[in-house]
């Protein structure tokens, strides 16, 4: 029979996602052969042994580092939430969080090339991710980072694992982790008024045209009516005019807050897990329908 090594092991990891373990058995019943073990993969654990990367990560973490003036939010999703509890998994992601912080990485390619062992995977963060893929039977992925370096002094605030704020400000510490805290709360899109995405409000412009345009009214009323609900819009998403979550008396803004504690906020980054993101519908009992077909294949 033909030795299996390691590297054999990992070349079928490789072009499968299997488990390590998965990997070996297949390769010692295919004496070796490597098309054969490929097969055997696929059969015995059917869409186990597909490509991972061709599956939906909407799952996963947001993980933060920060120390002093330098910090960083990251998202790195997995498909399921059971997955998103792993401590290889969230391990994976602080690392990640702290790599960023500490190295400055370009881009997401960047990051993945930047040295780090886990688990007995490495020299890279990208050969760590690929590895716990296949230790964990599970697609995950480094979707996005925001990095703080020196610009101001920086709160942070993680609301479990799956909402995620750095808020970068002057003035009093208790206060700038209160806005982290409300924006968690509110999910505000821009720090003010100016700064709301075009995008943003043009679809909130036709919307209230719509609207507008269903009254009757004369087109120099419709046209106050649109420009009254733009401007509604704009100060419920912008985080400066919305009401603090705090507030004693139910009215004062973000603003006022902010200014009553000599406290100046320069932006804020808010990740949630998933946001964006087309989650698969899955059909329970197609799935189960498969997984019988595939145990009566076997």
């Amino acid at each position: 029979m033909a030795a299996i090594t390691a590297s054999m092991v990992a070349e079928l990891r490789a072009k499968t996602d299997a488990p390590m373990m998965e990997c070996k058995k297949a390769l010692t019943e295919a004496e070796g052969d490597m098309g054969r073990a490929e097969e055997i993969l696929r059969v015995k654990l059917g869409s186990k042994a597909g490509k991972a990367a061709s599956r939906i990560t909407a799952e996963g973490v947001v993980a933060a580092s920060v120390s002093g003036t330098t910090g960083a939010l990251v998202e790195i999703n997995c498909e399921t939430d059971f997955v998103s509890k792993n401590e290889a998994f969230l391990a994976f992601a602080n690392a990640t969080a702290k790599l960023v912080a500490e190295k400055n990485p370009a881009d997401v390619a960047a990051l993945s090339a930047l040295p780090h062992s886990q688990d007995g995977f490495g020299p890279t963060l990208e050969d760590v991710r690929k590895g716990l893929i296949g230790k964990i039977g599970e697609n995950m992925s480094i979707r996005r980072f925001k990095r703080y370096a020196g610009g101001g002094k920086l709160a942070h605030y993680l609301h479990g694992t799956r909402i995620g704020v750095i808020v970068e400000f002057d003035g009093d510490a208790v206060a700038a982790k209160d806005v982290a805290m409300h924006v968690a709360a509110m999910k505000p899109a821009a720090l003010s008024q100016k700064d709301v995405p075009a995008d943003l409000v043009d679809k909130e412009r036709k919307i209230a045209a719509e609207k507008a345009a269903e009254s009757g009214k004369p087109a120099d009323i419709v046209a106050k009516m649109v420009e009254g609900s733009v401007q509604k819009y704009l100060k419920e998403i912008s985080l400066l005019n919305q009401v603090f979550v705090k507030a004693a008396d139910g009215r004062q803004t973000v603003e006022q807050m902010l200014k009553a504690t000599n406290t100046a906020v320069k932006g804020f980054t808010l990740y949630v897990v998933g946001e964006g993101i087309e989650k698969k519908a899955d059909d329970f009992a197609a799935e189960v329908a498969a997984q019988v077909a595939a145990a009566k294949a076997q």
